[in-house]
C-alpha cells in the first residue's frame, strides 16, 4: 500500500473510534513507524510502504482505537522542547505543566538546590536543570517504576550531572534543605477519576491522579512538611487544578508562607500557586 493511502485509512479508523485529533495522530503514528517526517505525506505520498511497516502501523492504529494513549504507543512526549520517554507508570507530561516550570525558572538562580516532589517521569526537574546553570536536583516519588523512567530520562537528556532520585512517601527519605520545592502532586478528586477520558482513567497510574476526597490531600501534606526542608526565603511551587487556587493559597497562608501568588495557564485557568518560606 502507498504511504498516503495507508495514512488516510488510519485516519478514517481513528475518526470512527471517536479520537479527537484523528488526522494528527494518524500522521504521527505513520511517521513513527516509517521514520519519516511531516513533509513525506506531501512529497512522497505515492511511495510504497514496506509490508512490515504497514503491519506495524495497522497494529498501532488498532491499539489507539482501544484508547491506549498515543504517547504510550510511541514511548515519547515532548515537554519544554525536550523528548521525554514515558510509559504506563508515569503521567504523560502536559503543556499546562510547562507553566509551572516557567514560573520556577523565573525565580531560579545559579547553584540552587531543587526538590521535585512526586517527580514521575522527571520532566519538571530535568527541564529545570537543563535550562539553568549549576543547580542540583533531587526527585522523589513513591513509585519505583516511575523513578526508573525518570532516571532514564535524566541519563538521556542530562547525561548525568547533579541530579538524584529518591524512593519514598513524600519527604520520608529526604534530607537537607532546598532553595526550591516544586510539585505537580495528585490532585484529582477521587470521585471524579471514573469520569476522566479512558486514555487517562484506564492507562495512566491512578496513584498519580488520586488526590483524595477533596483533591487536596497531597497539598496538605507537602505544605505541612515542606518548611522543615526549605531554607528561609526558599520557595514552594505547585501545579493546581483549575478550581483549587483559593484552597491551596489558604493552606499556604495558614502554614506561614508569604508573598503567595497564583498564575493562570494559556486557557485563562488558575494553574500554579507559589509562595515564600518566612525566615522565622
Amino acid at each position: 500500500m502507498v504511504y498516503s493511502e495507508l495514512y488516510h485509512r488510519g485516519k478514517e479508523k481513528l475518526l470512527l473510534a471517536g479520537i479527537g485529533e484523528a488526522e494528527l495522530e494518524a500522521r504521527l503514528l505513520l511517521e513513527y513507524v516509517c521514520k519519516t517526517t511531516r513533509s513525506d505525506l506531501l512529497a512522497h505520498g505515492d511511495r510504497e510502504v514496506a509490508p512490515d511497516q504497514e503491519s506495524a502501523y495497522k497494529d498501532l492504529i488498532g491499539r489507539r482505537m482501544d484508547r491506549i494513549p498515543l504517547q504510550h504507543l510511541t514511548g515519547e512526549q515532548e515537554f519544554m522542547g525536550l523528548p521525554f520517554s514515558v510509559n504506563e507508570h508515569v503521567l504523560i507530561p502536559r503543556q499546562d505543566t510547562e507553566i509551572l516550570v516557567e514560573e520556577v525558572l523565573r525565580n531560579l538562580h545559579d547553584g540552587m538546590r531543587i526538590l521535585d516532589m512526586c517527580t514521575g517521569s522527571g520532566c519538571i526537574l530535568i527541564s529545570l536543570l537543563h535550562y539553568s546553570n549549576d543547580c542540583e536536583g533531587v526527585g522523589a516519588d513513591i513509585s519505583e517504576e516511575a523513578l526508573a523512567v525518570a532516571r532514564e530520562n535524566a541519563r538521556k537528556l542530562l547525561g548525568g550531572g547533579e541530579i538524584h532520585f529518591i524512593s519514598g512517601d513524600l519527604f520520608t527519605n529526604i534530607s537537607g534543605k532546598f532553595d526550591v520545592i516544586v510539585s505537580n502532586p495528585p490532585y484529582i478528586r477521587r470521585n471524579v477519576i471514573d469520569t476522566l477520558m479512558p486514555e487517562v482513567r484506564e492507562h495512566e497510574p491512578k496513584q498519580a491522579l488520586d488526590g483524595g476526597e477533596d483533591g487536596l490531600d497531597f497539598y496538605r501534606r507537602i505544605i505541612g512538611e515542606s518548611r522543615e526542608y526549605l531554607f528561609g526565603g526558599g520557595m514552594l511551587f505547585f501545579e493546581i487544578g483549575y478550581d483549587q487556587k483559593e484552597a491551596v493559597c489558604t493552606l499556604m497562608k495558614e502554614a506561614g508562607f508569604l508573598e503567595i501568588q497564583a498564575v493562570k495557564d494559556y486557557a485563562g485557568l488558575d494553574r500554579v500557586v507559589y509562595g515564600t518560606r518566612s525566615f522565622g
